[in-house]
């Protein structure tokens, strides 16, 4: 894909994910609008996926730790062809395949169940070095919340990532600077985050979290560390596209009202 199709894939994603939150009646947009074109890099242009064959043993695979952000996940599988984009409007319903949180059972091309915070580099790093014993040349890419990095679990993958030179494991933090709680910065900090991953002995790079092109250089400079794990940090904002959702962190779980999705739809024109 060109940078403007990417974008533009970015804002559909952004787009889908107020539209299932307002016709399901919950879910957590503002986390999810902050990793749309991370999402719309890595499904569009970047990683080896069949979505005919969600399950193909040679592909790359991707885990969203901050699971709560799944809906973007949702609609990027969707538009990517893993399942009908009109199934995003049951999400969160018994009848329905998207759960609250990632289901690798219930949902096809979900690679890992999450939800429980902090998991998702140990798991990213079991299937990195899985796909390195079985000789597959692919990748396993992990996206971690800021706030999430202030559990333990996050470090002691990082330090056997790093033992192990696992150069097929890329880590994107989403560095929005807010937790459910307020700004991380507040709360419990972590900043400078980069500093702690170069101590951890990672590949690190610091970027524009929004600018696709930026996403799509820094993975291929990841891609060519080859005994090192590498870690992404990606400044971004919550709830990005939207201007009343923008670095807001009331919308954090919240579900906008039919007139808050008509104005999602005019900022995000064009999607």
């Amino acid at each position: 894909m060109t940078a403007e199709e990417l974008r533009q894939t970015a804002n559909r994603i952004r787009l889908d994910v107020v539209e299932a939150i307002h016709a399901s009646g919950d879910g957590h947009p503002g986390p999810s609008m902050s990793i749309a074109d991370i999402l719309s890099v890595l499904y569009f242009d970047q990683m080896d996926i069949r979505p005919e064959a969600p399950r193909w043993p040679e592909r790359d695979r991707m885990i969203l730790s901050k699971g709560h952000a799944c809906p973007a996940l949702y609609a990027a599988l969707a538009r990517r062809g893993f399942f009908p984009v009109e199934e995003l409007n049951r999400l969160r319903t018994l009848e329905g395949m998207l759960q609250g949180h990632p289901d690798m059972h219930k949902t096809p091309g979900v690679d890992s169940v999450s939800g429980s915070l902090g998991n998702g580099v140990a798991i990213g790093l079991g299937m990195a070095l899985g796909l390195r014993m079985q000789g597959i040349g692919r990748f396993a890419y992990v996206i971690v919340g800021d706030g999430e990095m202030q559990e333990g679990v996050i470090w002691e993958a990082a330090m056997a990532a790093a033992r192990h030179g696992a150069g097929n494991l890329i880590v994107f933090g989403d560095l929005n600077n807010h937790q459910s709680g307020g700004h991380v910065t507040e709360l419990s900090s972590l900043y400078p985050v980069e500093d702690k991953w170069k101590a951890f002995h990672w590949h690190t790079q610091m970027i524009d979290g929004h600018d696709v092109e930026a996403i799509r250089a820094a993975i291929l400079k990841a891609k060519a560390e080859k005994d090192r794990p590498s870690f992404i940090g990606c400044k971004t904002v919550k709830g990005k596209g939207v201007s009343y959702m923008e670095d807001n962190n009331a919308w954090h779980k919240r579900v906008p009202t039919a007139e808050e999705v008509e104005t999602a739809r005019k900022e995000l024109a064009g999607a």
